[in-house]
């Protein structure tokens, strides 16, 4: 796949909607295609995080490990939706386990590489920052909506 193909791509998905094509066109020199077979984990808690995923096909669980009640279900992201948001703050380690509940095509933007572009250009770390704001904000409600259930649940 091109270079021009991701770009394109990139520039029609929602997350990034309304984003300068030049700070498109530098995500697009940071991505590759990666595929996950059903169980597979995209990552795993306390692991290092240096990608995020644009979900293209499929449907993966984020997931939470409780001791006494084993893995527990944040949320699940399906095509069209962005995964990960680690990779932009240190130590860059995954918060949560992401695990594919079907086969699972996405592309894989290189952490690193981003956080290295945003640094040389702070309108893209800002840009990025900002829409990957929106992605914690959700995952943090669905960490409360799963707290209270837990909770609410307990006999």
């Amino acid at each position: 796949m091109s270079v021009e193909t991701f770009e394109k791509i990139l520039a029609e998905h929602p997350f990034f909607e309304g984003m300068r094509a030049e700070h498109v066109a530098t995500l697009a020199g940071c991505v590759s295609n990666v595929k996950f077979d059903q169980g597979d984990y995209l990552f795993r808690e306390g692991q290092p995080a240096d990608r995020f995923y644009v979900v293209r096909f499929g449907r993966v669980t984020v997931e939470t490990f409780a001791p006494t009640r084993g893995s527990i279900a944040i949320e699940t992201v399906d095509a069209g939706d962005v995964l990960g948001w680690s990779w932009l703050f240190p130590p860059y380690k995954w918060h949560f386990d992401a695990r594919a509940m079907t086969l699972v095509r996405a592309f894989a933007l290189d952490g690193v590489c981003l956080r290295g572009k945003c640094e040389r250009d702070p309108a893209l770390g800002y840009e990025l920052m900002r829409r990957f704001a929106q992605v914690i904000v959700s995952r943090l409600e669905a960490t409360q909506l799963q707290l209270l259930d837990l909770y609410v649940s307990q006999p």
